[in-house]
């Protein structure tokens, strides 16, 4: 079978070539290209290939209709929204994600991002370079907050667990519940309650047709005035212009992104670029070096589990 990595997965060369040997030692190929963001590059790169490896680079419809032998692709992510996966099914191509390598990233981080907003940590930071002080910058503490969880899937639940000794109370929004979640003291509410009664709502759910655009103005309008709002999530579950207007106006007290509908770097007429109170973050919660490992691991361990006739992390 001929494998072709189509970016970077943020790991070393000593450690891809760990990985990808058993693979060439059984006879396989295995090329790693420089990235594209241009569709016909891709196919070129991607033409002979008949296992696809890839984190969260684009793969269009259209593409995948351009790669006639392939029949599998590793995703090293845990969101597949990315890949056309219309065309994966019209041509049977099947397709594994990663989900799990970067639980507690991103939660550890979701967790500090709700610690650097109510404490004003950027806003220290400022007026420390500035030759302020810390007049007018007194924080708040997390301890006795309610923290609103959308979706209590892996990450979910982990942002709970973390939060548990700050004292928060929590209560969450997911078309699911799980025992875990109740196990964890979490109260499950409709959404519209979750949302006007949180003081830091998080979001944590997949980008499904379900999903996509779930908090909308009306849902930021609702928000508690003073509360925060987190997104580590996908762009599309939430109205970047609408949080952008509630920060403007003063009805949130922060905010803290790391998701973005197009990856960064984002443009420059985005409009929580010119909101106040707004923490920004490259789409960074999964990247830790104990992360990229384990994804990297785990997606070639989907290719050799699907090259003996099994399927891991089966999506399609």
């Amino acid at each position: 079978m001929n494998i072709v990595l189509l970016e970077s997965l943020g790991i070393s060369d000593a450690y891809l070539n760990e990985l990808t040997a058993p693979l060439i030692a059984a006879g396989h190929s295995f090329t790693a290209c420089k990235p594209s963001h241009i569709d016909s590059e891709t196919i070129e790169m991607a033409k002979d290939a008949d296992i696809l490896v890839l984190g969260n680079k684009p793969l269009t419809d259209g593409v995948i209709r351009a790669l006639p032998r392939l029949k599998y692709i590793s995703v090293a992510f845990t969101g597949v929204d990315h890949i056309g996966l219309a065309a994966c099914k019209e041509q049977n191509i099947a397709v594994s994600n990663c989900a799990g390598y970067a639980t507690d990233a991103v939660a550890e981080l979701t967790v500090g991002a709700m610690v650097a907003l109510l404490r004003r940590v950027l806003e220290c930071d400022d007026a420390v370079r500035t030759g302020g002080t810390r007049e007018g910058l007194i924080g708040c503490t997390l301890k006795g907050k309610t923290v609103g969880i959308v979706g209590t899937g892996a990450i979910g639940l982990r942002v709970a667990e973390l939060l548990q000794p700050f004292g928060c109370e929590l209560i969450a929004y997911a078309p699911r519940e799980k025992a875990r979640a109740k196990e964890l003291g979490i109260r499950y509410l409709p959404l519209e309650e979750v949302v006007k009664t949180a003081d830091i709502l998080t979001l944590h759910t997949p980008l499904t047709d379900e999903t996509r655009g779930m908090i909308g103005a009306a849902q930021i309008a609702a928000m508690k005035p003073g509360a925060y709002f987190i997104n580590m999530a996908r762009a599309q579950v939430a109205d970047s212009y609408a949080l952008a207007a509630a920060l403007k106006k003063g009805a949130l007290a922060g905010a803290a992104i790391d998701v973005f509908e197009k990856e960064p770097p984002i443009h420059a007429g985005h409009p929580l670029l010119g909101a106040p109170r707004v923490l920004l973050m490259p789409h960074i919660g999964f990247a830790t070096r104990e992360s990229l490992e384990l994804r990297a691991k785990m997606a070639f361990e989907n290719v050799a589990a699907y090259l003996a006739g099994e399927q891991l992390h089966k999506i399609l």
